[in-house]
């Protein structure tokens, strides 16, 4: 029995030393303080072996912990396209909200046609991932997707067996902290105490972050406005439809093309300033060149009177 004690506080200590940052000169001081009192006082385990420095039992609780269920962080890429813009747009918002999801972020936009786009990032609970895909497909034209699936349960179940770990550890140094006496003892626990406590808090942030991600997925959405929806068929019109059409078409076009040389313009008006510029200072130029003529015709002896011909 003696011999089981004096292993569990040999546990105990190699424990305290490894994760300590003090020099081995301050934990040999602890070490004496703590090795009478961990083996008296540390609890059995279910089996009935002493507990020690707990390293059989935290890996156990680590695989019982690996055992949970799978972890999958979901992502899909949806694009759309809608004849009723604004229908859709109301749609997709309803059925996010319906769904329990929200949206991360959004934008909408104008191509310069009257035909108008927008792009959305969705997050939706995991279990309703599918629901929503087949519902935003059927609420819109869908012309592609894209699904796809990340298995993460590895390194969850690991950074949950670190987490226990680390608080486990931290119960024990702030035993001991309670127990020391030598004021080089306890800076030394106190410093291995905040390193723990800045392990826990970076450990729970990254299953936190693991967490959003698994229990929300992600879906990426674009949606365009159209005339007429692709790969769908058309039934056959009539030629007074395709003449109406053809006209309408024709119009579009053509408001089109002058707000294009509109806005042309307003980008080039600068250039266009300088070219009238150009071509005042030259019709200029020339008008004074054609009334200097009859001047140096009478230079030249060549005027009406001289017989020259008249212009």
């Amino acid at each position: 029995m003696k011999k089981k004690w004096l292993a569990g506080g040999l546990a105990a200590l190699m424990l305290l030393g490894l994760t300590a940052c003090g020099s081995k000169s301050s934990m040999s001081g602890m070490s004496m303080m703590t090795s009478d009192t961990a083996a008296a006082e540390a609890p059995a385990e279910p089996n009935g072996a002493e507990y020690g420095g707990g390293v059989a039992y935290e890996e156990s609780q680590a695989g019982t912990d690996r055992a949970g269920e799978q972890k999958l962080i979901r992502r899909a890429e949806l694009e759309l396209e809608t004849t009723a813009f604004d229908e859709a747009v109301q749609g997709l918002s309803d059925l996010t909200k319906q769904l329990g999801g929200y949206y991360e972020s959004g934008s909408v936009g104008d191509r310069g046609s009257n035909y108008r786009w927008a792009n959305y990032v969705v997050r939706v609970p995991a279990e309703r991932y599918e629901d929503f895909l087949n519902q935003a497909g059927a609420l819109c034209h869908e012309i592609w997707r894209s699904t796809s699936q990340e298995d993460v349960s590895e390194a969850y179940y690991d950074t949950a067996g670190r987490l226990k770990t680390q608080q486990i550890k931290l119960e024990r140094l702030q035993e001991l902290l309670k127990r020391a006496e030598k004021m080089e003892d306890i800076i030394t626990i106190e410093s291995a105490v905040s390193e723990t406590e800045q392990a826990i808090d970076d450990l729970s942030g990254t299953l936190q972050h693991y967490d959003a991600q698994v229990d929300y997925a992600t879906v990426n959405i674009s949606l365009s406005e159209v005339y007429q929806l692709s790969n769908v068929p058309q039934a056959p019109t009539s030629f007074a439809s395709r003449m109406a059409a053809s006209f309408t078409d024709g119009w579009r076009a053509f408001v089109s093309g002058l707000e294009s040389l509109a806005v042309g313009i307003a980008y080039g008006w600068m250039y266009l300033l300088v070219l009238a510029g150009v071509i005042a200072v030259t019709v200029r130029v020339v008008r004074r060149r054609k009334l200097h003529l009859p001047g140096i015709f009478h230079r030249h002896g060549k005027g009406p009177e001289d017989g020259a011909p008249k212009p």
